[in-house]
């Protein structure tokens, strides 16, 4: 039976890049157009936790989370995450860039450089991908923001981010969050409870939301929660 002609190593190795430049512009619309509709299963977070936990012997080993609606979170933590992690978020398109601006000129007056990652960016890491600061990790990174922001809403990426947070060793989404550290829903969150648990986000298995850290970096998110989050509207000036 006659075969067509074989492919040359080039060939081969020009299919294969093709394939996997599509798979990787065109995977993550895959992935991210359900959040439309439903909450992910787990995230890339919640897995690497499981193995810690079932590693080091842990019960449970599955990471705790309670996914609830938007009307289910307390308007005080939706605004003392803004205030904490992105108090720009209704105004930019996933990156913020005059924050990175702030950190680099920061760091040229000796300060220690600080993240400046939008909590787009943070959905788009946890969610999909592995830890490190290799350039092809940050360029999914940059590419999974992108899409999230083109395929939703503000508003549901903003619920992405509090149903998937991190809030202590095996502790996920604010609803567990507040149920663990504070013996209530998310729903009833005081201003403080909700300030000193956006407080910890920056490094949740090391700081309580009811220890020193914690109050400290609360003061200054509950000065900030006196003011409504930006939006769009008072960038155009409507």
């Amino acid at each position: 039976m006659a075969t067509g002609p074989k492919r040359t190593p080039w060939q081969r190795l020009r299919r294969f890049i093709v394939v996997a430049a599509l798979a990787v512009i065109v995977g993550p619309f895959v992935l991210v157009l359900p959040l439309n509709l439903v909450q992910p299963f787990t995230t890339a977070v919640m897995l690497r936790r499981f193995v810690q936990r079932a590693a080091d012997g842990k019960k449970p080993y599955y990471p705790r989370r309670d996914v609830v609606s938007h009307e289910d979170i307390s308007a005080n933590l939706h605004r003392a995450v803004l205030a904490s992690e992105d108090d720009r978020f209704y105004l930019h398109s996933g990156f913020d860039f005059e924050e990175i601006e702030n950190a680099l000129e920061r760091a040229k007056r000796g300060r220690r450089l600080r993240g400046a990652s939008t909590i787009t960016q943070q959905v788009a890491k946890n969610l999909f991908l592995w830890e490190g600061r290799s350039y092809v990790r940050k360029g999914l990174e940059a590419w999974f923001t992108i899409v999230l922001e083109l395929c939703l809403s503000k508003d549901r990426i903003l619920d992405l981010y509090l149903n998937l947070a991190e809030w202590g060793d095996g502790v996920f989404g604010a609803e567990m969050a507040a149920r663990t550290h504070y013996k209530k829903s998310a729903k009833s969150l005081t201003r403080d409870e909700a300030a000193r648990l956006a407080a910890v986000l920056p490094s949740p298995r090391r700081w309580s939301p009811n220890g020193s850290v914690a109050r400290g970096r609360a003061a200054g998110i509950l000065a900030r929660m006196r003011y409504a989050a930006p939006r769009e509207a008072e960038k155009s000036g409507r």
